[in-house]
């Protein structure tokens, strides 16, 4: 999972990529680095970028994505955020939005 650094290079990679999940953390967060390994290895099962990006580093991700709690883990298709999970993230519901990410890619293909 790439790490940003910086809002620039948020705003640089959602205008560049036609999807994209995107995980944040932020400092001292069990939840996040509990559910942090379980959300990279499904990288590997879909062709969708995964991103990571640490709110505390970088706060104004947190502010213009309104993220008011940690961890969230969001998909965006064609700049436009389609689905959130915040929190407590259930594994299943989140490879469920996945595989309709893939769908809607693959008929705009």
């Amino acid at each position: 999972m790439e790490e940003i650094g910086s809002f620039k290079q948020w705003l640089d990679i959602s205008a560049s990529e036609p999807q994209l999940l995107l995980f944040v953390k932020t400092d001292h967060c069990s939840v996040c680095e509990g559910l942090y390994p379980q959300v990279a290895s499904l990288q590997e099962q879909y062709p969708i970028p995964f991103y990571k990006v640490n709110a505390a580093q970088v706060p104004e991700m947190a502010g213009q994505l309104a993220l008011f709690t940690a961890p969230v883990v969001l998909l965006f298709h064609k700049e436009k955020e389609t689905a959130r999970f915040a929190r407590f993230v259930q594994i299943e519901q989140l490879k469920y939005r996945l595989d309709e990410l893939v769908e809607w890619g693959d008929e705009h293909a």
